[in-house]
């Protein structure tokens, strides 16, 4: 506060997993701030949106994104009453201080908002879910539960702290009085040998890593630690989970987990169940309830499809000032709910068996999960239309074995453009403008777009790959 920041104000980080980033959820709350994490593979033009959006009085990045973030001048986000501190200066002020975290008491409302993470959405830019204090300290408590996590586990920390599954694996991990070690790796061999180094116990990843991780040997030292690994962000195959078994052995758990960040995390499945059911998500989390909900608001039968429908204490407060999209997801519990209160209509399709266990159907809306990132197809396609290549662009998602969906991305080539290499040329544009796991596998021109009798866009003809 000595540096005229008010309670409530918003603080962003776009830092790589220093110490200075896996400390600042907490120092923010101590402060009276609000945290808004972004993805350190994030473009300046989707930090930018972020900064815009979320109103933060100041950003903390290193020297080389301060450098980037500024250009070109006219879209600097200092014209924003944003100031840019330099995470050296930061770190180098903590030292001489001393750390803010190891004393003093913290005075703080449970329901206050803590932090804003950005996560895509069907339609748009990425949109902010709020998370209060009590979301984010019972979701630690829930997660270590049911984990088990002890004083002496290790968490290999591999996914980005900006996501609720990433940014949880230290929360838990400190809940349990354990160490984290975060990590940016560059290839898969690098997550075995920090496994080996450190002797972790437990390893968190999504199903392209874990694709990627069984595909390598893994020696004895970087095995014999291990307790538990956990996986969210996609669904594991039953191939998977038979390969993970062979390298870590009937020792080590194996946790199948489902999770939005409009509610922190939903269902994980007993790790002595997945064997025999390793497509399952398992049931409820402690602190959740989950309930499958038919078209008509009827709670479903066994058997019987419905929408999955979380209501609890983990229920985000809704999206960063968006009423509408807000009220589409956050809408009042069912009647049968033992909650009540705001439950999150999550928009995917499940079903419940006789044994109670859950399974997933599919989405209803047009996100693409790839390499365990929620993308939204209208962000890639604005900047493909924005290029100036295309007069119209459609991203969808198609099912690949290492990324859970690949992109695929239809253009129409504006009329200037005709008779040119647009697709490479503007596979070259995407590659500037937009971060790695947004980039199309394939860019097909088309010269016209199915439509459905509506006259809309049929977005699922392409899907398919029909009448085109």
């Amino acid at each position: 506060m000595e540096q005229g920041f008010e309670p409530g104000d918003r603080v962003a980080n776009w830092l790589p997993k220093t110490e200075l980033a896996c400390i600042m959820p907490l120092a923010a709350v101590r402060a009276g701030l609000v945290h808004v994490p972004i993805n350190p593979v994030l473009k300046p033009a989707q930090v930018r949106h972020i900064i815009l959006d979320s109103g933060a009085k100041l950003l903390i990045t290193n020297a080389g994104r301060i450098k980037s973030i500024e250009e070109p001048a006219e879209e600097s986000v200092l014209g924003q009453e944003c100031t840019i501190w330099n995470d050296i200066a930061v770190s180098d002020s903590i030292e001489e201080i001393g750390n803010p975290l190891e004393t003093g008491e913290v005075q703080a409302d449970i329901e206050a908002l803590a932090a804003i993470l950005y996560t895509s959405g069907s339609t748009g830019r990425p949109k902010g879910v709020m998370l209060s204090n009590a979301n984010l300290s019972l979701g630690a408590v829930s997660v270590a539960q049911y984990l088990k996590l002890e004083r002496d586990d290790r968490t290999l920390c591999v996914l980005p702290l900006s996501f609720d599954y990433g940014q949880n694996q230290l929360f838990s991990t400190w809940y349990a009085g354990g160490c984290a070690y975060p990590l940016d790796y560059l290839a898969p061999r690098d997550v075995i040998k920090a496994c080996a180094r450190d002797q972790i116990t437990t390893l968190a990843a999504v199903p392209p890593l874990w694709v990627q991780l069984v595909d390598q040997d893994w020696p004895e030292d970087a095995v014999v630690s291990m307790r538990r690994l956990t996986n969210s962000g996609g669904a594991l195959t039953p191939s998977l989970v038979a390969r993970l078994r062979a390298i870590f052995g009937a020792k080590t758990d194996i946790y199948a987990m489902y999770g939005l960040t409009e509610a922190f995390r939903s269902t994980y499945l007993d790790p002595a169940m997945i064997d025999d059911n390793p497509t399952s998500m398992g049931k409820a989390i402690p602190f959740a309830e989950i309930m499958v909900v038919r078209g008509d608001g009827e709670i479903a039968s066994v058997g019987e499809e419905g929408e999955l429908v979380h209501a609890g204490p983990l229920v985000a407060q809704g999206y960063w000032q968006d009423a509408k999209r807000t009220a589409e997801r956050f809408k009042p519990a069912p009647l049968a709910s033992e909650y009540g209160g705001i439950a999150v209509w999550s928009g995917d399709t499940v079903r419940r068996e006789q044994d109670g266990l859950l399974y997933f159907v599919g989405r209803t809306d047009n996100m693409i999960k790839s390499s365990g990132n929620r993308i939204s197809p209208t962000e890639i396609e604005e900047v493909a239309v924005e290029s100036g290549l295309a007069a119209e662009a459609v991203a969808v998602g198609v099912p690949d074995e290492r990324l859970g969906h690949a992109i695929s991305l239809y253009i129409r080539p504006s009329e200037s453009q005709e008779g040119q290499d647009i697709a490479k040329e503007l596979g070259q544009y995407l590659k500037r403008n937009l971060p790695n796991f947004m980039h199309p596998r394939d860019i097909i021109v088309l010269r016209e777009f199915p439509k459905n009798p509506n006259g809309k866009l049929d977005r699922n003809a392409l899907a398919k790959n029909e009448n085109i």
